[in-house]
């Protein structure tokens, strides 16, 4: 897998007038699914973000899933099995990670289970958090 795209970039790409929005949707187009591709969890964390936005840009549950739709057609989705979300905790604890930080830990370990060659995120500040595998490899779009 080339790129890994976390949740940053993902809702990004569905605002317009998003900051970030030119740069992740060409991240989002660039590579085929087989090249790229989202933890499962992303799925969850782009629908509660799009549900939740503040007026005007906060999404209905149908059209959500219109957007979710898209991810799940053009990314690979990587899922963690139970054994793999235990360990990843307890070596996110022993560093002194706390907080919701632990969600782009469990992406970044998504991104290694899958051989990701970048993990591509605007909130580069807590990935840095889980080791110099993960540091080598994160990117913004």
């Amino acid at each position: 897998m080339k790129a890994f795209l976390d949740t940053s970039v993902l809702v990004a790409v569905f605002y317009g007038d998003h900051v970030h929005h030119r740069a992740s949707l060409a991240l989002f187009l660039k590579h085929p699914r087989k090249q790229a591709g989202c933890g499962a969890h992303s799925l969850a964390e782009v629908y509660s973000t799009l549900t939740r936005m503040p007026p005007p840009h906060r999404l209905g549950g149908e059209q959500a899933m219109l957007f979710l739709g898209e991810l799940r057609d053009r990314l690979s989705l990587v899922a963690l099995d139970g054994g793999d979300y235990f360990q990843a905790i307890n070596e996110f604890a022993a560093l002194g990670v706390t907080g919701g930080a632990i969600y782009d830990g469990l992406l970044a370990r998504c991104a290694l289970k899958a051989g990701a060659e970048s993990i591509c995120t605007w909130n580069v500040r807590h990935y840095r958090l889980f080791g110099p595998e993960v540091q080598r490899k994160l990117r913004t779009p």
